[in-house]
């Protein structure tokens, strides 16, 4: 798994499994965001990783968006998922792009 920094609040990664959780949170995390649908090949569902981040003591949330479509709806409910999570936050898809892309795409509407 490689995690990859965008600041101090906010990082990304590829598909991660529940195995990879407790790595996440001595990283120093405290939330985890998915946004990669449960229906794409080769996805992990949600909902393992989900169990697992609980398990640890982090807050977990489900925004699941379609590789090259983010919608305004995706980029309004990233921010207000970020506005309400524990920071810092791992965001993940199958690259760590599409999530990347989608907080770029907050930045700017908040800006």
């Amino acid at each position: 798994m490689e995690i990859r920094s965008v600041n101090e609040d906010f990082a990304v990664a590829g598909q991660i499994a529940p195995g990879n959780v407790a790595e996440i949170a001595s990283a120093g995390f405290k939330s985890i965001v998915c946004n990669r649908p449960d229906t794409e090949d080769g996805a992990v569902p949600h909902d393992a990783v989900e169990e697992a981040a609980r398990a640890a003591g982090l807050e977990f949330r489900f925004l699941p968006v379609v590789s090259g479509a983010i919608t305004q709806e995706d980029v309004k409910g990233m921010a207000a998922i970020l506005g309400e999570l524990p920071h810092p936050v791992l965001a993940y898809c199958r690259s760590g792009t599409r999530c990347l892309n989608l907080y770029g795409l907050v930045q700017q509407i908040k800006g």
